[in-house]
């Protein structure tokens, strides 16, 4: 039987490209951290306000062309 250490020694826990260039969107455009979820087919951002909520959704096609993105943004006030 294999160590936890040994099955998780060996796994990459970096953030992915997508989630990081969010997170630094977000947080150079409104100065706030946001939670960023990637999953198979869209990307999930929690942010604390609903007004910030309503300015991301304006600005998703914006920040999918900045960010590279292919996937649906989801956004959710948290």
């Amino acid at each position: 039987m294999d160590s936890l250490f040994s099955i998780l020694g060996d796994r990459n826990f970096d953030e992915p490209a997508e989630i990081a260039s969010v997170k630094k969107y977000i947080s150079d455009e409104y100065k706030v951290d946001a939670s960023v979820q990637v999953r198979s087919n869209d990307i999930i951002v929690t942010v604390p306000g609903a007004g910030l909520v309503s300015s991301l959704r304006l600005r998703g096609p914006e920040i999918k062309r900045r960010c590279q993105l292919d996937k649906k943004l989801i956004f959710r006030i948290g």
